[in-house]
């Protein structure tokens, strides 16, 4: 398969504007939807959708106040449900009567979280595949039982998450950040990941743009879900991809023991990565996709007959 496979772009109507869509492969095909991260856009994936695009349709799209997409006017457009039903519009219109396998990373996988656990989409989703993102609301209640069984090794796991996640705190501050984005990091931010993540990046025109409107999402659901996190259950498979390396999210957020209690069906995976995995490795990211969703339709077959015959 030529990794230079040539997307095909479109427009999808979201509730609230249009997003820019990129597909890859036979629309004839089961669907794997990619869900970006902060500051990123559907570029992201541009190494590792045509390494599944052989067997699958492959999808990614900006999401909103990213890339090509409609950009919201205000912070509470960000809110998780609004995100979700983005992704639900492009389910929509990429397949309408088969579920998807949806893969995300970083905030990306936050979202995808939020709609693996939203009823609304039960059926509509065949797999979930996450990397470097928690649910916000199972983070919230890991946050709660560390506070409340104050062991060392409890307390030093929520220190240790604590100073990972320093940017969320420094993104709800006034005027700095985005004068931060405007002179330091937009304009340089494909060195920045060189030279800290050694992850390679193209520069691009809208990088500033991306880091100051995507800053939103951290303002309109981190302190909410952090502070009152609900029960949230997944109901399709989960696979977690755990970069050992990661320089923001801790691999203890991702503790099979927590998230058993909301996930029933988990598969997680440690990796020799940082945070960047699907630009340092998207040979290996495309790898334990692949392995992943031929499983899970693999035991979606064998269940059919017993299925049909109920």
């Amino acid at each position: 398969m030529s990794a230079t496979l040539i997307p095909r772009a479109r427009l999808v109507d979201g509730p609230d504007g249009p997003l820019a869509v990129q597909q890859w492969g036979s629309p004839g095909r089961s669907t794997i939807v990619f869900i970006h991260g902060y500051p990123d856009h559907s570029g992201i994936w541009a190494r590792i959708a045509p390494l599944l695009a052989d067997q699958w349709q492959v999808v990614a799209y900006d999401v909103r106040g990213a890339g090509a997409s409609f950009v919201p006017a205000r912070t509470a457009d960000y809110q998780l449900p609004r995100l979700v039903a983005d992704l639900r519009a492009v389910i929509d219109a990429l397949s309408p009567d088969r579920p998807v396998h949806l893969v995300a990373h970083d905030w990306g996988s936050i979202q995808g979280w939020e709609a693996v656990t939203d009823p609304t989409l039960r059926g509509r989703i065949a797999s979930y595949t996450s990397c470097s993102g928690p649910c916000l609301d199972h983070a919230g209640h890991w946050m709660r039982d560390r506070l409340r069984r104050p062991t060392p090794h409890n307390l030093g796991q929520y220190l240790m998450q604590g100073l990972r996640s320093w940017y969320i705190g420094f993104f709800h501050l006034p005027l700095l950040p985005t004068v931060m984005w405007h002179t330091v990091l937009g304009p340089h931010w494909a060195r920045w990941l060189k030279w800290l993540e050694r992850t390679p990046a193209e520069p691009r025109p809208g990088q500033t743009a991306d880091g100051v409107r995507g800053m939103r999402l951290y303002r309109a659901n981190m302190l909410p879900r952090l502070l009152g996190p609900g029960d949230r259950h997944a109901h399709a498979p989960v696979q977690v991809i755990v970069p050992l390396r990661d320089r923001f999210v801790g691999p203890a957020l991702s503790d099979p023991a927590h998230l058993a209690r909301w996930v029933p069906q988990l598969h997680r995976v440690e990796v020799d990565a940082g945070h960047w995995l699907p630009l340092q490795q998207p040979a290996l990211f495309a790898r334990l996709v692949r392995g992943y969703v031929r499983r899970i339709e693999r035991q979606q077959r064998q269940a059919a007959p017993y299925r049909a015959k109920a």
